[in-house]
């Protein structure tokens, strides 16, 4: 919540995103509004779920391998590159029955 809310302050004039009421309400109505779509979506959770087992995945353990592939290029070890490509391989696997697994529970809830 809290990468949006800057962002919204960022948005409001200067002399109402330096006070404290305006942090608190902001902040307040953030969370009360991710309450109310929780409680309005029958399946939020199954959304989240979904959301989670692909972006999670993907930002968490198959990005950061293959920037490391990139990054260091050719100067990796060969154990290196192997174990890089390996946890991307895990991830993608990983992501795939994650995704698969909450469409599959999407679509036997409705």
């Amino acid at each position: 919540m809290n990468p949006l809310a800057r962002s919204i302050e960022e948005l409001l004039p200067v002399g109402v995103s330096n006070n404290l009421w305006c942090y608190i309400l902001l902040r307040t109505t953030l969370v009360a509004s991710s309450v109310c779509a929780a409680f309005l979506l029958p399946f939020f959770g199954l959304v989240m779920a979904l959301i989670g087992s692909l972006l999670s995945i993907l930002v968490a353990i198959i990005m950061p391998a293959l920037c490391f592939l990139k990054i260091v290029g050719k100067k990796a070890t060969t154990i290196q590159v192997i174990s890089s490509v390996a946890i991307a391989a895990l991830g993608i696997i990983c992501a795939i029955l994650g995704t698969y697994s909450s469409v599959s529970q999407i679509v036997n809830s409705y």
